[in-house]
């Protein structure tokens, strides 16, 4: 099952696959105990286009799949591998990137490096685009690496996936998953490598057929 040996989990609901918006919810448990909720109730955003099934911990689902530029931020179970933010540093479990003017996140699938952050300063460039993740806005003042599509990465399956601030209440996203900055900061502090984190993002039907096969938190 996605979740086995992991004991942090943040699960996001949408009210169907192509919603804007959910509502995030973090949970913890003992080895081998049940999830509890920590904390409250945080609103996000979503992509513009809603959600597809994403590249993750899970096995494959039928159904409409994540593509580069789709406007959808994927649905599954994935786990949260880093930090990034624009402070040169930050009293983080996770690993932590500080931004500066040469980290960029590539999305040309055509790239070696499709789907990874690199430091252009020391990388050979062979990609068309990629983002910059030293924002003129607030976006990535703070955000965490969404392990869809990794490992290794399927080009055009989808790249560059965080959770991040958002742009303000309800403005969707590109494909990622956002929130104010409080709560992002709220949610880097407690994220813990050594507790495996992931995170579950689905639309509330395909969750409720889901949840006991996976070993998701109860609703």
């Amino acid at each position: 099952m996605p979740t086995r040996y992991s004991t942090q989990l943040l699960r996001v609901l949408a009210e169907h696959e192509d919603a804007t918006t959910g509502h995030l919810q973090a949970f913890e448990r003992p080895p081998g105990g049940p999830w509890q909720a920590v904390g409250e109730v945080i609103p996000v955003t979503l992509g513009r286009s809603g959600l597809a099934w994403g590249r993750g911990r899970h096995p494959a689902q039928p159904g409409r799949q994540k593509q580069e530029g789709d406007g959808r931020a994927p649905a599954g179970v994935f786990a949260l591998t880093a930090l990034f933010g624009a402070s040169p540093n930050g009293d983080y479990r996770l690993p932590y990137h500080p931004a500066h003017p040469d980290l960029k996140g590539v999305d040309d699938p055509a790239s070696r490096h499709y789907n990874c952050l690199v430091d252009a300063r020391h990388t050979p460039r062979d990609w068309a685009s990629c983002e910059d993740m030293l924002r003129p806005d607030a976006r990535y003042a703070l955000g965490a690496v969404v392990a869809h599509n990794s490992n290794p990465p399927l080009p055009g399956a989808g790249s560059c996936i965080f959770l991040h601030v958002w742009e303000s209440p309800g403005a969707p996203t590109a494909g990622c998953t956002a929130m104010n900055l409080i709560h992002m900061r709220q949610l880097a502090h407690w994220l813990d490598p050594a507790r495996q984190p992931l995170l579950a993002q689905l639309p509330e039907a395909d969750y409720a057929a889901l949840q006991v096969a996976w070993d998701l938190p109860r609703r």
